[in-house]
């Protein structure tokens, strides 16, 4: 598979060539309009997960859903 890759790009040198070169330009002109960030956001995301849990107390609702669920949500990206 890769070998008639190579051998069609050898055949074809001046289309790879110029497929290079638009390729290039393209990525040339979409660099003036993308926007860049000086001081990217780095803080950690926050998330808000409310655990309702009727007729409990909340000592319970903490250490039953809520305590559980904050461990779990820490392993996600």
């Amino acid at each position: 598979m890769i070998e008639a890759v190579i051998r069609a790009s050898l055949r074809n040198r001046g289309l790879v060539l110029v497929a290079a070169l638009l390729l290039t330009m393209a990525g040339l002109l979409n660099l003036r309009t993308m926007p860049v960030d000086a001081l990217p956001d780095l803080s950690d995301v926050q998330v808000i997960i409310r655990t309702p849990f009727a007729g409990q107390a909340p000592q319970v609702v903490e250490d039953q859903v809520t305590y559980p669920l904050t461990t779990a949500m820490l392993s996600v990206p």
